[in-house]
């Protein structure tokens, strides 16, 4: 059984469309673990393109946690918030990876996978290669196509231009704490829903861990004043290109593995 995790950013959504056109084997079916806080432009890509891979023999199925992820944040907090306690500074252990991603999957993998070997493919490029990890279950062995064929991220954008395929945007939840800068304030200035949920949880976590308080944004104060941009004083946007923050992406279901 070949499955691929597909998390709907540029990497998995290429190995999608590869094995879709033939230029990869046919997987069996491409699992996106759904937290259902993903950003909205993932899940407008995701209803788009989804009848374009299943129409090609692509088979998609959508998984979630065992329980909703709204209710894990009324009760805990899974995600890596940043602490700040008697002005002593941390950071929670991240577990919304295991329970929201990668638990899902394997309980897909195993209702359905008929007792035979998995072959899970993940959506890593030479550029990341560090997080090319083994199984650490017997039934699922890991695969890295694009690692096998030597492409990094910049290749797969290629590799989609040529063939005439659009480019997604970065996949992950709106609140994650390892968004960059730079992703926080393209988050702020475009508002809308995934602005409002991120401001919303951050909120929302504040007191859950006493004697702790929990906040989304590194700066460890609320997330609606740490975020800044120039139309917050009236001018128009800055170039923001001359800077080395990288923005994380939760695309193959397996983020910061």
């Amino acid at each position: 059984m070949i499955a691929l995790s597909l998390g709907w950013g540029v990497q998995s959504w290429t190995l999608a469309a590869m094995s879709a056109l033939g230029e990869l084997p046919r997987v069996d079916v491409a699992i996106h673990a759904d937290t259902t806080h993903e950003r909205a432009a993932t899940y407008a890509f995701a209803a788009e393109w989804t009848p374009w891979l299943e129409v090609r023999g692509v088979k998609v199925a959508t998984v979630m946690g065992a329980q909703p992820p709204e209710e894990l944040l009324s009760f805990k907090t899974d995600i890596p918030a940043f602490t700040m306690a008697s002005g002593k500074a941390g950071k929670l252990r991240r577990q919304c990876t295991s329970d929201w991603k990668i638990a899902p999957i394997k309980r897909y993998l195993q209702a359905h996978r008929n007792g035979v070997q998995v072959e899970q493919w993940l959506g890593i490029t030479k550029d990341e290669w560090h997080r090319a990890k083994d199984s650490d279950v017997k039934y699922i062995v890991h695969r890295f196509p694009l690692l096998e064929l030597g492409m990094t991220r910049g290749d797969c954008l290629e590799w989609l231009s040529a063939h005439n395929l659009p480019s997604p945007g970065k996949s992950s939840c709106t609140f994650c704490p390892f968004h960059s800068k730079r992703a926080w304030q393209q988050i702020k200035r475009e508002g809308g829903p995934d602005w409002e949920e991120a401001v919303r949880v951050d909120d929302a976590i504040r007191n859950k861990r006493p004697p702790f308080a929990l906040y989304i944004h590194s700066s460890r104060v609320p997330l609606a004043e740490a975020v800044t941009i120039p139309e917050d004083s009236g001018y128009s946007q800055l170039d923001m290109l001359a800077s080395d923050d990288v923005d994380a992406e939760c695309d193959s279901g397996h983020c910061f593995l």
